[in-house]
């Protein structure tokens, strides 16, 4: 098993970048587009982001069809290609993307969406920055945006609002989610929704971004959603921007296995004492009982997320019945039941 990080994006993938040598704007947002399956008009969808305004645009090449990158980067010369070597995850080509860029606020995008309101990426930034005075009462964060990440509207085809909010759930003992509709501005989401949003650069590098040793990319998501909440931060809905899908909504995968035991022990188990949280000791025989793996593995695997604990000790704000009861008191107490997730 993978040593989990702890300084962000520790070992990057191979990759070759193309292009991406102009700054468009100064708006302090760039782009960040990934690629899906399927044919998309790659042009047009350039000359739109170029309308709305991004400094930059980086474009996850995951495809090894890239015959149109070298005309493409000529044609728009701030946007950069990451060619990678290897298929890596969806968390890891984010967390490439935000380490390619050096703009405040990334907005991450599908090849499949559309902006179809929000106005240009300057009124964007416009509208999650703090004022002066709020910034100068919250001496911890520097940064001067409100949050980790905004989750922007989202609507298919047909333009109906599309459930994306995400709430944290227990189903027979077992940690999940709910999909809420957006019903009011500033809702929060346990995580970005097929990972759209715009992202605080600087919190996402401090949080340490997603874990690439979980290779199910709904137990990553559910990783980086509790982190952010057990460490403070804010992740929320805004109306003012609203996107549409052009094809079907993604399926998600969360099958329990390794990275949801991964997730377990890093989130789900430790426990908040007064200001640290710490992974205790009496975990174990429950985690060796359900995982599967012989006493010698399941032990190096707890072993090792002791010690992230421990390193990371001091960040927590709260465990992770905290956030459930909080989700659940803010929503009428329906839809947190059980007493623990369990491995």
């Amino acid at each position: 098993m993978s040593t989990i990080p702890i300084i962000f994006n520790e070992t990057l993938p191979a990759y070759t970048a193309v292009g991406g040598k102009e700054r468009f704007a100064s708006t302090g947002i760039s782009a960040v587009l990934l690629n899906r399956n399927g044919r998309y008009p790659r042009r047009t969808f350039f000359q739109e982001l170029e309308k709305t305004g991004f400094d930059y645009v980086i474009s996850i090449e995951s495809s090894p069809e890239r015959y149109d990158v070298e005309e493409l980067s000529g044609r728009f010369p701030y946007v950069r290609f990451i060619l990678l070597k290897r298929e890596i995850s969806l968390g890891e080509q984010i967390n490439l993307a935000a380490s390619e860029l050096d703009s405040p606020l990334f907005f991450v995008l599908w090849n499949d969406l559309k902006i179809f309101a929000g106005g240009g990426s300057e009124r964007m930034a416009e509208r999650l920055s703090c004022g002066q005075e709020e910034t100068k009462k919250n001496d911890e964060k520097q940064s001067s945006f409100k949050r980790l990440c905004t989750v922007p509207l989202i609507q298919n085809s047909r333009f109906e609002t599309l459930p994306t909010l995400i709430a944290p759930a227990v189903f027979r003992k077992k940690v999940t989610t709910m999909l809420l509709l957006p019903g009011a501005e500033g809702l929060p989401s346990l995580y970005p929704f097929d990972g759209v949003g715009i992202y605080d650069r600087e919190r996402f590098i401090q949080l340490g971004g997603f874990d690439g040793a979980l290779k199910n990319t709904y137990w990553q998501f559910m990783d980086f959603g509790f982190r952010a909440h057990l460490w403070g931060e804010e992740i929320s809905l805004t109306q003012q921007i609203k996107l549409s899908y052009d094809g079907e909504i993604p399926a998600e995968d969360n099958t329990a296995g390794e990275s949801y035991r991964r997730f377990y022990l890093k989130n789900l188990a430790p426990v908040f004492r007064g200001d640290y949280a710490h992974l205790p000791l009496r975990r174990f025989p429950a985690y060796l009982f359900r995982s599967g793996d012989d006493p010698f593995a399941a032990w190096e695997t707890f072993s090792e997320s002791r010690r992230w604990v421990r390193t990371n000790r001091f960040r927590w704000r709260c465990d992770a019945r905290a956030i459930a009861e909080r989700w659940d008191a803010s929503r009428g107490g329906t839809f947190f039941q059980g007493r623990e997730a369990g491995c």
